[in-house]
């Protein structure tokens, strides 16, 4: 622990790479050595410091600036903010805004735990932060602010007097608009200060843009950021697909951004929705409720679900003396009506088996139940190994453990979304939908039940419904997650798609590159929609390429462009050994090929795709996902193979384009046409020059003519085959 007296640390400004370096001072120090688990505090520390490293310095310059910080879900997101905030607080932030949650119990809950963390109830510890909830421009409220500003401004403040001011507030427009008021009452000109918005995917964004519209909470937050002449505005989220794909002129499209990485007992998709599904159950299609399958009772699947939770439940309080939680989402749908159909369900199988557990032991009914838990013991035994206590050890303990488990219903059903006491029992079942789909944080959550489907696939909404990831790894034998099958090929498909997207981001972030440069694009299974239509401006476009060819529509360029793309071919080909291809005898000149076979997709892909400049939109969109289809296949293999031609080497062939500069039609035919008998005898048409196992890259060299003149000669253009082993779905966006 650091000393109280310990005096703030004035920030550095470097000027080697344009960045700042900030300091970890008392603040820091003390924040990671009472908050931060030993083995974290290293990574959490330079994490934060890359974080504000990247933000406008602490010098009061007019200048505005927006951070991408991308954990996963339930990965500690609240505590890496936590440390950004102490650590400006240690180099002279004077305001730190937390935007804080939809609703008041997760605005309460972060607050909460800001207070506790930060230790700002401990009465004999300096008064290093004020801190205010919700709070409006109010005499005492603007009085009380000023007065913390003018201490900075005074130079005779003795360092231990100054405090920076601590605002939560509720991502609500009234709530925002009042903090705006208060801003511009205040007055901070020169003032730096940091906006933390936690879960940012989420509400914050242009709900209307594509009607050329500001949606509420949008607006109030620009109108807050526009009364903060000098501050960094962070958003936090583990979904970032909505902020990554907003217009790249938008306040809220990030210029910088750094990746979390999770301590060690982290356990996300990857442990989740490995090859072998250990901890994945798949609920059958009877037991999920449907227009066409409406359910009168409740679900074999979820008895089976809540015999597993209440035999781990029973070894957790034997074995954790009844210290911490143990808890099970049952998160069935977004309609409130089907949580209470649930909910009762639950409480009433709850009620029956606590009152069969109390039946004399030779009741038969007791006997039944009993051995019906036991087939629940042999499934943990599979995962919890020998630390599970023995089954007849534990029956006695059964119906301790359920007197000692709530069933609570969550959602705002009644007006307001109840808390949950969670020291006041060891097990919890909580049925709920979205009140619990982000932020809501699940104690020991073990057990989760989700009959739910994807609805309109949204990939952001669907993976935060994933309560169960969390640093749960000296419990992971006692969790389940039983899925629909939509649901469960969702969150399989959604693993390759988070990491292909944090291994981009990552690249940017560690070559220190501004987030504008990067290439919208990313796999995606066709079954998953990155985010929600309504937040962007422009639209993305959707590929698959498999067994298919991808060539440019648009082949007419400046001199510029094709001088150099003539460059990037003679540079390629040279030093390749090619052969003729074999062939009909009575091929003509343009029918017949030089092949070279067995090259390295990599050096393909590094000497001569990405080199290659692609002009029309389109097709730069579609060029973009084959390279990035490409990628993915080189991280599967680094050592694929590729087969490249070269078409017509000794005769240049002609070519129509359009008013656009399109070609009219790329591809040599068949021949002969007729008698078809007979079609292709001769020349099987450009389409099966190709290796059908490899990635295979034609080579054309083509005069372009419009009214049968030629307009430019020597234009190389590369058309590119992929089997349909190195399939991937991908979306990319231009960068308007």
């Amino acid at each position: 622990m650091t000393n109280d007296n310990s005096i703030i640390v004035e920030p550095l400004v470097a000027s080697t790479n344009g960045r700042w370096e900030p300091v970890a001072g008392p603040e820091t120090l003390d924040f990671l050595a009472t908050v931060v688990p030993e083995a974290s505090r290293d990574n959490v520390r330079d994490a934060a410091v890359s974080i504000l490293s990247k933000s406008v310095p602490p010098t009061g310059e007019l200048s505005q600036g927006t951070g991408l910080v991308v954990g996963y879900v339930q990965s500690g997101k609240t505590m890496s903010f936590e440390t950004v905030a102490v650590l400006a607080r240690d180099n002279a932030f004077q305001i730190v805004i937390v935007v804080a949650g939809t609703a008041n119990p997760l605005l309460d809950q972060s607050t909460g735990r800001l207070r506790r963390d930060l230790r700002l109830d401990e009465p004999d510890r300096e008064r290093r932060w004020i801190q205010f909830q919700n709070p409006s421009a109010e005499d005492a409220t603007v009085q009380a602010i000023r007065d913390v500003l003018d201490d900075w401004r005074d130079p005779g403040t003795p360092e231990e007097y100054k405090k920076t001011v601590l605002i939560t507030v509720l991502k609500n427009y009234r709530r925002i608009q009042n903090m705006a008021d208060l801003i511009r009452a205040v007055g901070v000109q020169g003032v730096p200060v940091l906006i933390i918005d936690d879960e940012a995917d989420q509400a914050s964004l242009n709900t209307e843009v594509a009607q050329g519209q500001e949606s509420t909470t949008y607006r109030h937050l620009m109108a807050l950021r526009q009364a903060l002449p000098s501050h960094t505005y962070l958003q936090y989220t583990a979904t970032p697909q909505a902020p990554l794909l907003v217009s790249i002129i938008d306040s809220l499209s990030p210029n910088f951004v750094q990746v979390l990485n999770p301590g060690d007992a982290y356990v996300g998709g990857r442990e989740f929705f490995a090859d072998n599904h250990t901890y994945v159950r798949v609920i059958p299609p009877q037991d999920v409720p449907t227009n066409s399958n409406p359910l009168i009772e409740p679900p074999e699947s979820l008895l089976d679900a809540l015999r597993v939770f209440m035999v781990g439940v029973t070894a957790g309080i034997r074995e954790g003396r009844n210290t911490g939680n143990r808890s099970m989402l049952v998160h069935p749908s977004h309609l409130t009506a089907q949580h209470q159909e649930y909910y009762n369900w639950v409480r009433d199988i709850i009620d029956d088996w606590k009152r069969i557990l109390n039946l004399s032991d030779n009741d038969p009914d007791k006997q039944e139940l009993i051995e019906e838990f036991r087939t629940a013991y042999d499934d943990l035994t599979q995962t919890v190994g020998e630390g599970l206590p023995n089954f007849d050890e534990l029956v006695s303990s059964l119906r301790f453990a359920f007197r000692n488990t709530r069933v609570l219903e969550v959602n705002a059903r009644g007006g307001r979304t109840p808390p949950v006491d969670w020291r006041s029992a060891y097990g919890w079942i909580l049925v709920g939908g979205q009140a619990m789909d982000r932020g809501f944080t699940l104690e020991g959550l073990t057990v989760t039940y989700m009959p739910r489907g994807i609805g309109v696939g949204n990939a952001d909404t669907v993976q935060q419904r994933a309560r169960f990831f969390g640093y749960k790894r000296y419990y992971l034998g006692y969790c389940r997650v039983y899925l629909e099958q939509g649901t469960l090929r969702a969150f399989q498909t959604y693993v390759e798609h988070e990491e292909d997207i944090r291994g981009q981001l990552e690249e940017f972030q560690d070559n220190g590159q501004s987030l504008n440069g990067w290439k919208r694009a990313f796999v995606l299974d066709t079954a998953l929609r990155p985010c929600r239509h309504n937040v962007l401006e422009f639209d993305y476009m959707r590929g698959r390429f498999s067994n298919s060819w991808v060539a440019p529509r648009v082949i007419l360029a400046s001199d510029t462009v094709v001088q150099a793309n003539r460059q990037a071919v003679a540079g390629f080909i040279q030093g390749l050994a090619f052969e003729e291809d074999g062939g009909h005898p009575d091929r003509t000149d343009v029918q017949r090929h030089h092949v070279c076979r067995g090259i390295p997709l990599r050096r393909a892909i590094e000497q001569l795709l990405v080199i290659m400049r692609i002009t029309g939109i389109t097709d730069s969109q579609r060029n973009t996902g084959l390279l990035l289809q490409l990628s993915k296949a080189l991280e599967d293999d680094p050592d694929e193979l590729s087969t490249i031609y070269r078409i017509s080497p000794t005769t240049r062939r002609r070519r129509g384009i359009d008013e656009n500069g399109e070609v009219t039609n790329l591809f040599q035919g068949e021949a002969p046409v007729h008698p078809r008998e007979r079609r292709g005898e001769v020349y099987p048409g450009d389409r099966a020059i190709r290796d059908n196992d490899n990635v295979t890259i034609q080579i054309h060299t083509l005069d372009l003519t419009r009214d049968d003149q030629v307009v430019t000669e020597n234009v190389p253009i590369l058309a590119i085959w992929v089997p349909a082993r190195l399939a991937r779905a991908w979306i990319t966006q231009d960068e308007q």
